[in-house]
């Protein structure tokens, strides 16, 4: 009896062990499939695709609505407004609920162009008030009035306005989004400093977040994973980079001409582009830090960046305009406040737009510029090189920074597919800023060979292959 009681307690625990096994293998496996990257679609099938659509446009937004969380990374002049209407038209079609698209300043009322051009109906510019349509184009500065339970689509009009990953808007707008279901991002320049910029749109669409893309797929040179450490250079990891553009691959599509795509760029050439450079002498003594130097020489630190910057205003401001005379349209791009107040003066025929107007006087200045009553405009990259096409105009001069990614905005409000005539660029450095200008040069080099990486490894089908393990177990002959 005692015999037979210790065997059955054995086979139930043997059972119960079994049983605890088999849990904890379900339980592993379940762990190592929340880790694959498949590519799931979370959208819809297309209901409606537009016959005036070209070829490359109707495959982007095709791919796309079915994806139901992805970024569209186009270039200027591709038509991306026409995608991200045709986008919202099939969810509100599908479901009767708000579609939401976010853009810069100015660029919804392209919008409302574009929407009764290719007959979208019930859109809508949002100020304040009351939502007036199914289709809601708001600027990003008014994202705090809306309500994001009101909308089941969000669609992000030049969304590299959310990359910086300590930025306020990214915060603002990724928050918003995280609460509706569809998600879509578009942008010229998704990454165009670094791929890891890729990480906030990733978490904006409810991928990996922004750390745990970087603990997943890169390193860096101070063994820690704060982004903000200063000299911290991020770079991916030899082992992962073929995985980072398979899983980059599963929610995004980048291109900057149809042939990218596999299609024709018969329709798609662009007009010739003249880039010159200016340089004007500094002839006063450089005052850092309160000390005069003794000679002018190339600036280098930050601090002797700022002090021949302010030094040479009235060199540069004075060149601009005479640069810009020889024109009847023409944008004039600065950086400070005093640089755009005296070419104000000295061009009685310019209208200047600051930081400082309310966003209502900002958006009449500027659609007045597209429309032709406003010849000649003072703007700032940070305020107006976003999402405007300004085709109708061929000339602008231009004040130099560090940033890569303005330089390439401002130029593509006027270089784009669309226009025939010539388009120049005058830049206007002093002879102390040279490092500015091999800065812009080496960072549009590195810029051109990340976007050209990225959209070789991306739209790239990636598809999972699974291994079937459908053979017998062959057993060892003494068992």
């Amino acid at each position: 009896r005692n015999a037979n009681t210790a065997l059955l307690l054995l086979n139930d625990s043997k059972q119960q062990t079994d049983k605890m096994e088999n849990s904890t293998m379900l339980e592993y496996e379940r762990f190592l499939e929340s880790k694959r990257h498949i590519p799931q679609n979370f959208g819809i099938d297309p209901l409606w695709i537009p016959d005036t659509m070209k070829p490359y446009q109707a495959y982007t937004a095709d791919r796309l609505i079915r994806k139901g969380r992805g970024a569209g990374y186009l270039d200027t002049g591709m038509g991306k407004t026409f995608i991200e209407l045709v986008i919202a038209a099939n969810y509100l079609r599908a479901h009767n609920k708000r579609v939401l698209i976010l853009t810069p300043i100015a660029v919804a009322f392209q919008f409302l162009k574009e929407a009764e051009k290719f007959g979208i109906d019930d859109v809508s510019h949002f100020k304040k008030g009351e939502l007036q349509s199914k289709i809601v184009v708001c600027n990003y500065e008014r994202i705090h009035m809306l309500n994001e339970a009101d909308f089941d689509c969000i669609i992000c009009d030049e969304s590299s306005a959310i990359k910086d990953a300590d930025g306020k808007t990214r915060s603002q707008v990724t928050a918003f989004m995280k609460k509706i279901r569809y998600r879509f991002l578009f942008t010229a320049t998704p990454a165009p400093n670094d791929y890891t910029e890729l990480g906030t749109s990733s978490e904006a669409l409810g991928y990996l977040g922004y750390t745990d893309m970087l603990t997943k797929f890169f390193k860096n040179n101070e063994d820690t994973i704060s982004p903000m450490n200063i000299g911290t250079e991020w770079r991916l990891k030899g082992h992962a980079e073929k995985a980072f553009f398979e899983w980059v691959s599963t929610w995004a599509i980048a291109a900057r001409k149809p042939s990218d795509l596999g299609f024709s760029d018969d329709d798609f050439v662009l007009p010739e582009l003249k880039v010159n450079y200016n340089w004007v002498k500094n002839e006063k003594p450089l005052v850092i830090k309160g000390q005069y130097q003794m000679f002018n020489i190339v600036a280098r630190t930050n601090s002797e960046i700022l002090a021949e910057r302010r030094a040479t205003i009235e060199n540069r401001c004075e060149k601009s305009v005479e640069l810009a005379s020889g024109h009847d349209v023409s944008v004039y791009w600065c950086n400070l406040n005093p640089e755009g107040d005296l070419i104000a003066q000295l061009d009685k025929t310019a209208v200047q737009l600051t930081g400082k107007m309310k966003l209502e006087a900002k958006e009449e200045i500027l659609l007045s510029f597209l429309d032709g009553g406003v010849k000649k405009l003072i703007t700032k990259p940070t305020i107006s090189a976003w999402g405007l096409n300004w085709q109708h105009c061929g000339h602008a001069t231009v004040f130099p920074n560090f940033s890569y990614e303005q330089w390439y905005q401002l130029i593509r409000r006027f270089w784009r597919f669309g226009r025939t005539e010539p388009v120049t660029i005058d830049a206007v450095l002093s002879d102390g800023q040279k490092r500015v200008l091999d800065a812009i040069l080496a960072k549009t080099k590195k810029a051109d060979t990340q976007f050209s990486m990225l959209k070789e490894n991306v739209n790239l089908e990636y598809k999972v292959q699974q291994n079937n393990f459908d053979k017998k177990i062959q057993h060892p002959s003494f068992l």
